[in-house]
């Protein structure tokens, strides 16, 4: 996939333990996934934290395969009125952005909203993402698809950015999707 970027969107300890139980262990195992999957692959992660001195931090499990990364602190929604957000998207030339976290109807929806006007290509990991509620989930993931942006799974996700089966980076990731 051109010029993607990862980006997980506030996945925080107090905002997680708020969101809809069902989901969220999938969505934080799905957000791991295409985490190691961008890392093994060279796909730039970008990660954003809400508020973090009122929702906590990046959850640990998560931040482990990210420590590398700075968290953009936001307390706008849109992680694109975070400062900095929008220009290391530029520095990074971004093409695509591939979107998960927390929560799928608000700051997932506005986030694809806003850079999808910006003219980028912006892909919403259905699986990856969670809301409080499931209603709210699908009312993000059908205002995002409106909007222009593409509903996608993590094994989805993992095999455009592979690209082919016959690599040592398939032979590892695909072990993760089992």
């Amino acid at each position: 996939m051109a010029r993607s970027v990862l980006t997980i969107v506030d996945v925080q300890e107090r905002l997680f333990n708020a969101m809809d139980a069902e989901r969220r262990d999938d969505m934080v195992a799905n957000v791991k996934i295409l985490a190691t999957a961008a890392r093994r692959l060279q796909v730039p992660v970008l990660v954003t934290e809400q508020y973090p001195k009122g929702l906590g931090r990046t959850l640990p499990e998560v931040k482990t395969l990210v420590a590398d990364v700075a968290p953009f602190e936001k307390t706008a929604f849109s992680c694109a009125d975070a400062e900095g957000f929008v220009d290391r998207l530029r520095a990074l030339e971004a093409e695509h952005v591939i979107l998960t976290g927390i929560e799928a109807h608000v700051c997932v929806l506005l986030t694809a909203l806003d850079l999808l006007k910006r003219g980028l290509r912006v892909s919403v990991v259905a699986d990856a993402v969670c809301s409080r509620r499931a209603a709210n989930l699908e009312i993000g993931l059908d205002q995002a698809r409106q909007a222009g942006a593409t509903i996608t799974a993590t094994e989805t996700v993992v095999f455009q950015l592979l690209g082919r089966a016959d690599s040592d980076a398939f032979r590892e990731l695909s072990k993760l999707l089992r």
